[in-house]
């Protein structure tokens, strides 16, 4: 019956199969039934209180399988959205994979029980660790896709990413390409539109597969997407292949997703299938679809059910009777209940584990491994001129760095450089470097920050060392989600398999006399917030060199915050520390020493502070400064070191006082050393309202010397 039925499909029916013999059309299907039975069982679960959260893949097997049979695990990179289940166990994640994850497990692959099930994570097949966010991976799958075509022209980068931490999970085909998925509802998020502008702007290898089962949770497609079509919406982006299928049907999607597949490994861009798919289950457990689906509607999803649907083409076309579809359904039964058994047998995580991976386990940046001496030469360079120094030597050291921002180049149009100075930068901080090392490691982007954060994530997650500016510090907002949920908690989510260490360098703060609302802005605090962030901000250029390169060379994100009221002033020039000076994070500078009174502080309100120290010495009172330079780490040692020494404190910052940076540090303070204390802590902030434009009323807002003055007596005549 067997050879009958081969040479049946060989001679009669493999146009209709697109070329896919027998096995592979029963191993379609068995994906596709097992993908089911793996969301059923646990469905199960959750009901009996053995697992903690349920989201399926339901109605989406089909054209998943049938990409899963396309893309080539641990070649081509995926960044895989939750509903991707038949794609996954396709290219090789087991049902025991995604029980471990559903359980919690310590042995789960994904995460080791820190994310929910079906967040899909495995280095060894190149699918990269997701987040629950919606549309955050569309610009990570942009910097992947970027770092597929630099690896390419840059073959020593590759060898240095081999050799970092992590290296052993970096690698590079010719011809790989980068897989991008999420629902239609994703579609709705500004990053889905700044990844398809990068990606037909730079003809990346991006294949997009939008899995449209029309309804976001219970919003239906009319109403999230203009038209209800996204592909319809998205034929105006140049050189971007669109094709729509129906994704119940797996060769109809094979066939579809084959010739876009296809057009990404000849490198003529970016594609982008758009697969109507079903939705029988609600969104997850927390949901239920009968609260905004009518019946006449579940029926019409229940007749298009891929599984159903594609069992019956088997028995139809002789492929499979119907006793060999129940002795295969019987198959992969016992192999759902035999990997629920051992995942629910499986070890829970150590109470002790959360702390691991918040950080990288291979490079500390606080140890003495970064103490080095200065070796000064050459003319005192500002704040501004040693970042594009330091960033120069570095890029020669590193092929790995690329620096990218708004403005950052010295021109887009490399033939206008033989006509024009350049820019480099609104500061002039990325000065020269594209002259010095070329368009494709120093290049502007369009102005759009989540997506500049985003595609900093993809590079790095690759191996890459990006080195992403956000202009102004006050512009960051667009880009939270890619810090607070993508880039800070890549490690600790995926238990240590997946990185980021990206620098974003971010210009900040006020006094710059007119600067106004939106570029004045302080909110370190809110970064020094965020878990497995590492967060900087020197008051001198000497520190910029030593933090900067220190930066880079950690294996960590780290934001490197910039003051620009800083970047020219004559006060705090330095000479060119060398192309080795490292500053350890978490390590204080001492500026003045003292006895009476301490004052602890960071950035613009250093030099404030000095000037004070210098006014208040002239009236015989003695004041201790501490620059922090490192926010996050910080240097609690000197603070209960100085503190200790003067018995009364200042902690001088340039945000908002309430809730500002400088809070937790006088919060400690009093909670750890309130017996030092011969006063209470006091704080010298900003007023709690927006810089104004107009310099009289900046001057007022913002805290000066002659607060600080101020403090100090208060302090002393308690």
């Amino acid at each position: 019956m067997a050879l009958q039925t081969r040479v049946k499909l060989a001679k009669l029916d493999a146009p209709k199969l697109h070329g896919l013999d027998r096995d592979t059309l029963i191993r379609i299907y068995r994906t596709m039934y097992l993908s089911r039975r793996l969301d059923d069982r646990e469905i199960q679960l959750k009901r009996q209180n053995k697992i903690f959260f349920q989201i399926s893949g339901a109605g989406h097997e089909a054209v998943t399988a049938a990409m899963g049979l396309l893309l080539r695990p641990g070649t081509d990179w995926l960044y895989s959205y939750y509903r991707d289940r038949a794609l996954c166990l396709m290219l090789g994640v087991t049902p025991l994979d995604m029980l471990l994850q559903a359980v919690g497990a310590k042995e789960d692959p994904s995460s080791g029980g820190r994310q929910m099930p079906s967040h899909w994570g495995l280095p060894h097949l190149n699918i990269v660790n997701k987040s629950s966010c919606t549309g955050t991976q569309f610009v990570q799958a942009v910097g992947a896709a970027e770092a597929t075509l630099y690896y390419g022209d840059h073959p020593k980068a590759l060898a240095q990413a081999k050799k970092a931490p992590l290296g052993q999970h970096v690698r590079h085909e010719p011809d790989e390409i980068v897989y991008v998925s999420a629902g239609d509802g994703a579609t709705s998020e500004g990053e889905f539109w700044e990844s398809l502008n990068a990606a037909c702007a730079k003809k990346l290898p991006l294949l997009y597969l939008i899995e449209d089962n029309g309804y976001a949770i219970s919003v239906p497609v009319e109403v999230q997407t203009a038209g209800g079509s996204i592909s319809k919406l998205t034929r105006g982006f140049p050189g971007l292949h669109i094709a729509e299928c129906d994704g119940t049907d797996p060769l109809e999607s094979y066939a579809i997703c084959k010739t876009a597949v296809q057009y990404c490994r000849e490198r003529r861009g970016p594609a982008l299938v758009h697969a109507h798919v079903t939705r029988p289950y609600s969104h997850s457990l927390s949901d239920d679809e009968k609260l905004y689906k009518t019946p006449e509607e579940r029926e019409d999803e229940a007749h298009r059910d891929p599984i159903s649907k594609f069992s019956l083409f088997l028995v139809r076309e002789g492929i499979l009777d119907q006793k060999e579809i129940e002795a295969l359904e019987a198959e992969v039964d016992q192999e759902v209940r035999n990997a629920a058994d051992e995942a629910l047998a499986a070890e829970e995580p150590t109470i002790d584990s959360i702390r691991v991976n918040i950080y990288s386990p291979d490079i500390d940046p606080t140890s003495s491994a970064f103490e080095a001496l200065p070796q000064l030469h050459g003319a005192p360079k500002t704040m501004v001129e040693m970042v594009a120094a330091t960033l120069s030597d570095e890029m020669a050291r590193d092929d790995r760095i690329t620096v990218f921002g708004e403005d950052v180049a010295d021109a887009s149009r490399e033939e206008s450089l033989k006509q024009v100075k350049g820019k480099g930068g609104v500061f002039k901080a990325t000065s020269g470097l594209q002259r010095k090392y070329g368009h494709d490691r120093v290049f502007n982007t369009p102005l759009a920050e989540a997506a500049i954060v985003g595609r900093a994530i993809g590079m790095a997650t690759r191996g890459l060392k990006p080195i992403a500016e956000i202009q102004f510090f006050d512009y960051i907002w667009p880009a939270m989600m890619q810090i607070r949920d993508e880039l800070c908690v890549m490690r600790w989510r995926s238990n240590g398999v997946f990185k980021c260490p990206a620098i974003l360098r971010v210009p900040i703060g006020g006094y710059l006399t007119g600067g106004a609302i939106y570029h004045s802005q302080s909110g370190e605090s809110i970064f020094t917030h965020c878990p497995g962030l590492r967060v900087v901000m020197p008051s001198t250029a000497l520190d910029v060199a030593g933090l900067l390169r220190t930066a880079i060379r950690s294996d960590d994100p780290v934001m490197f915050l910039e003051h620009k009221h800083l970047y020219r002033q004559p006060y705090n020039r330095s000479e060119y520390p060398g192309p080795d000076y490292t500053v350890p994070f978490g390590k204080a500078r001492m500026v003045t020493e003292g006895t009476e009174v301490s004052i602890i502080t960071y950035g613009a309100l250093v030099h404030r502070a000095e000037v004070a120290a210098a006014q208040l010495l002239r009236e015989g009172i003695s004041v201790e400064i501490i620059d922090l330079r490192s926010l996050s780490p910080y240097d609690w040692e000197a603070i209960a070191k100085t503190v200790r020494k003067t018995h009364r404190a200042i902690v001088a910052y340039e945000d908002m006082l309430s809730w500002g940076y400088g809070s937790e540090i006088a919060a400690r303070i009093a909670d750890e050393l309130f017996e030092e204390l011969d006063a209470p802590v006091k704080r010298v902030a900003a007023m709690d309202t927006f810089c104004a434009y107009q310099p009289k009323l900046e001057d007022v807002i913002l805290p000066q010397t002659s607060h600080i003055t101020a403090a100090v007596k208060q302090l002393l005549d308690y």
